[in-house]
């Protein structure tokens, strides 16, 4: 099987070889016999105060608490699932109604590094979930073909931060397929899965939240789920929509999110942001795993400063609802937008000045924007980096101070 950091360029490679071959020297000097040189002692002695520095670790608490959504009654029978796994139940779902659907991608025929294909493989045959090299334009170039042959394509990239090798085969072939031919062809069939956003350690290259440079690209759509409900449900709409899609699945809610999911299919509607809390004062607009922050920070807001705060999940960055949005602006007079990914050209920025041409004199404050910096994603100031809820509520309160 591949890594999960799969080998961005040869010097990555290279001092993964050259740390395998330090450790089996390390082992070599440790167990085997005759006396072990100076550097093989020193070596050996390393693990036991590495060992003695980790008890005194103590790991991060998240910078969010989950909030399950209520049980949905409307779908039949629900079982208790993470995010991973309703994803799995999404694509269990399909393979087992549509027989021309396949997955395919980096692993995922033993499961995927995120377990989200786990048994795919062995239940409908390695014809249909297989794995791919390690090569994610050739992932989704083969995507676009399959989808337009007529069945339907399920790809994964393991990870978005990888997802931009593919970048001209979403951009220019997949999104203009159908406008490039006269609505002959369209590869609509197309679903692009790939885990998404901060992790809590992911640093650099498994942390990104790439979405806004497929914002600017008329002809697919952007998806990101809140939590497993979602997850199912907008990956089902995704895989029967009739344009090819990008559904960027939120990495830390993989284990953290636990709802009742229902059993069998269902799909909730694209493009249609959800208003999960009511408000006057103010509204927060997210999408992801920044909306428990945001449902957190409007708790604070109205214990702390009395404010009553709309908290809106986004859900379809492209197209997005920009109707439930501008409807909430005028009623609150202020808007609070915060996502993971860097702050400039953020899709924060575009919603933005949607609003301000659209409700302009609606507007009590400026508009604020609460995000990532502009920066490359860091490892060990992560925690510094995201935008938490001490941010969101400091904008919270220089907007009513205004």
């Amino acid at each position: 099987p591949t890594t999960s950091a799969h080998g961005i360029n040869n010097m990555a490679a290279a001092a993964r070889l050259l740390t395998r071959g330090a450790n089996s020297k390390i082992s070599a000097a440790c167990v085997g016999g005759g006396s072990p040189s100076i550097f093989g002692a020193a070596l050996c002695k390393a693990p036991a105060s590495c060992n003695s520095h980790a008890k005194t670790q103590r790991r991060h608490a998240a910078h969010f608490t989950f909030q399950p959504d209520p049980v949905p009654t409307k779908y039949g029978p629900t079982q208790k699932m993470n995010l991973f796994q309703s994803v799995t139940s999404a694509l269990d779902n399909t393979l087992a109604s549509d027989p021309t659907a396949v997955i395919f991608g980096e692993d995922v025929a033993f499961g995927g590094v995120f377990r989200c294909t786990v048994g795919l493989r062995d239940k409908y045959g390695k014809d249909r979930v297989f794995n791919t090299p390690l090569c994610e334009q050739g992932i989704v170039g083969f995507g676009i073909g399959v989808a337009v042959a007529g069945a339907t394509a399920i790809a994964e990239i393991q990870f978005a931060d990888y997802i931009y090798p593919a970048f001209d085969q979403i951009v220019n072939e997949a999104a203009k397929y159908r406008y490039r031919s006269g609505n002959l062809f369209d590869c609509g069939n197309l679903t692009i899965r790939a885990p998404w956003g901060c992790v809590g350690h992911g640093s650099l290259y498994h942390s990104q939240s790439p979405e806004a440079f497929f914002a600017h690209c008329p002809g697919i759509k952007v998806v990101i789920p809140r939590g497993p409900v979602q997850a199912k449900g907008l990956l089902l709409s995704c895989i029967a929509d009739k344009n090819p899609c990008i559904f960027f699945e939120p990495k830390i809610l993989y284990r953290a999110a636990v709802e009742q999911v229902p059993v069998e299919s269902y799909t909730l509607p694209l493009s249609q942001a959800e208003v999960l809390q009511e408000g006057s004062d103010v509204t927060l607009l997210a999408w992801g795993t920044q909306i428990h922050v945001m449902r957190e920070v409007a708790d604070m807001a109205q214990e702390k400063l009395g404010v009553s705060c709309e908290v809106i999940d986004l859900q379809t960055i492209l197209p997005w609802d920009t109707e439930t949005v501008c409807k909430s602006v005028v009623k609150t007079g202020r808007l609070l937008i915060s996502h993971e990914a860097p702050v400039t050209g953020g899709f924060a920025a575009e919603i933005s000045s949607t609003v301000q041409e659209e409700c302009f004199l609606n507007l009590e404050a400026p508009i604020s924007r609460v995000c990532g910096y502009d920066t490359p994603f860091p490892h060990v100031f992560e925690p510094f980096y995201i935008p938490d809820k001490w941010k969101c509520f400091e904008a919270i309160k220089r907007m009513i101070n205004y």
